[in-house]
């Protein structure tokens, strides 16, 4: 919040041009894999219409990405968890009888190639691989923590957040964080999915009681992110993952991107991220007089900006972006069509869609006034909401 308090939070803008889903369905479809099911429930009207408009496949060949929403098909309920989710939309599974199934989070910032894992799976013959990021060992507190056994593959624990985790083997300050990515032999994925339905006391949900069930049974491996070779990535952004699952991080992860060699690249044509595009012109930055001079630096501008004697550091200008004359924005990330007015300043704020900053506000320079009247983070950033009207 308040980025979600109109729309699911896979729905949510990131980088200027992209959906959070984006990244995820960009990975999955790079691999080659075009059969796609998307589960929606929560404020999922922009996600469904993202998905519908932008991620079409050729029916010809019978690919398609789908969003399905809670269909109530087991009952007037919604989902429980997200193996409830998986539970109730067992025709899903059932219409198309794969041999495996991914299961994804539809919200991570990454690149990944998933046919690496899943080779390994089927090579290894477990009922689910279970995708891990390496993290410091300091750091474990904060994930879920991955254990593995003597092979240094099979999964013997399963934990929480835990604050005295173990290290691995091979790398004693490091323990694995699970990505929330999974594969799943069909198969396995039915039976423990009707088995963990049936427990009253379970929360239904994928990674905190499907997984510890596998786990327990002794079928369940570890696939290390690190060994994962994307086409097109260098030394510096390969193995790069982001949860945005709070503000900070979501701030954060766009600063990543703006640096000269970028922590996460967004140009890497081998390995691309594909969204939808609206017909919009090219960029314009236009007057060269002292005060009211259109420039951009160590930024992201997208299509159909308008630098209009604005300037703009270290920030990310979304579509139909506008800056008017001596607006001054700063380490900021803007969302479409968002306008700064003459004079205004911007400073460490994550804007929303169609916010118009009036002619002199002053936006991250006050911090009593900002946490007044806007969202303020732990770290200082300044978050307005859709359509949040700014005071004069």
């Amino acid at each position: 919040m308040p980025l979600t308090a109109d729309r699911a939070k896979p729905a949510v803008p990131f980088g200027g041009m992209y959906r959070l889903v984006d990244f995820v369905l960009s990975n999955l479809a790079n691999a080659g894999y075009l059969k796609i099911v998307v589960l929606t429930q929560y404020k999922s009207h922009s996600l469904d219409r993202h998905v519908s408009r932008t991620w079409r496949m050729s029916t010809l060949l019978g690919n398609y990405v789908t969003p399905v929403p809670a269909q109530q098909r087991l009952g007037p309920r919604w989902f429980a968890g997200s193996a409830d989710a998986i539970l109730q939309n067992f025709n899903l599974i059932e219409d198309e009888r794969p041999d495996h199934v991914i299961v994804f989070g539809a919200d991570h910032i990454y690149r990944m190639d998933p046919r690496q894992m899943v080779d390994q799976h089927i090579a290894s013959g477990a009922g689910v691989t279970v995708a891990a990021i390496r993290q410091p060992l300091a750091l474990a507190d904060q994930f879920g923590v991955i254990e593995t056994g003597p092979d240094g593959a099979t999964i013997s624990a399963f934990r929480e957040k835990p604050k005295d985790a173990v290290g691995l083997p091979d790398a004693p300050d490091q323990v694995y964080a699970s990505m929330g990515n999974y594969v799943f032999d069909t198969q396995v994925l039915i039976d423990v999915v009707k088995e963990d339905a049936a427990d009253v006391s379970s929360k239904h949900d994928v990674g905190g009681n499907i997984i510890p069930r596998l786990v327990k049974a002794g079928r369940a491996q570890v696939y290390d992110f690190a060994d994962n070779e994307v086409p097109g990535s260098t030394d510096r952004d390969r193995g790069y993952w982001r949860d945005v699952g709070t503000l900070d991080a979501f701030y954060e992860a766009h600063m990543d991107l703006i640096s000269v060699h970028p922590v996460f690249n967004l140009y890497n044509r081998d390995w691309p991220i594909y969204t939808g595009h609206d017909p919009l012109p090219p960029a314009k930055f236009v007057f060269n007089e002292e005060g009211r001079r259109g420039y951009a630096t160590d930024s992201i501008v997208s299509p159909g900006a308008i630098l209009a004697g604005g300037m703009a550091e270290r920030s990310i200008l979304s579509p139909g972006v506008q800056l008017d004359a001596g607006a001054a924005v700063h380490d900021s990330v803007l969302m479409d069509f968002v306008r700064v007015g003459r004079g205004a300043v911007v400073r460490n704020a994550i804007i929303d869609k169609n916010v118009v900053i009036p002619d002199g506000a002053r936006i991250g320079v006050d911090e009593d006034y900002d946490r007044a009247h806007f969202t303020v983070t732990e770290s200082g950033v300044r978050v307005l909401g859709k359509n949040q009207v700014v005071p004069h």
